[in-house]
């Protein structure tokens, strides 16, 4: 967070710094309006090209290992596993059963045991453990 505010700041000072110029040049009369207005243009099309190689191009994420003992160890099943998922989504009861093909209480059930499993009070909180714990 703090490089992008820095970025961005120094983007900001240096196109401040560039219209002073262009403004102290035009008063001095040494340049035209229209050079003025190539350079500035420049410059945001090549701030605009280096902005966007930095944001919209960045390396894949590492892929997160399922920690197949701890899945174990809660005995989560296969089925209470996959609400789970759907759950982190951030799915409700009905479209994690229409999605499943179950109905809305057996889905309302699954999400109670995983709960419990899970020692979480709220869906929210089961979903922090879950990632914690490497499952999700």
């Amino acid at each position: 967070m703090k490089k992008t505010i820095l970025i961005f700041g120094s983007l900001i000072l240096a196109l401040l710094l560039l219209f002073q110029i262009s403004t102290y040049s035009l008063l001095l009369g040494s340049t035209s309006i229209e050079v003025v207005i190539a350079v500035i243009a420049l410059v945001f099309f090549f701030t605009g090209i280096y902005l966007n190689k930095k944001s919209l191009h960045k390396p894949p994420q590492t892929e997160i290992r399922i920690d197949e003992k701890k899945l174990a160890e809660l005995q989560l099943s296969k089925r209470e596993y996959e609400v789970l998922q759907e759950v982190a989504l951030g799915l409700s009861n009905k479209e994690i059963a229409d999605k499943l093909f179950l109905t809305e209480s057996t889905i309302k059930t699954h999400v109670s045991n995983v709960l419990i499993k899970l020692d979480a009070k709220r869906r929210t909180q089961a979903i922090q453990i879950a990632k914690e714990l490497n499952i999700l």
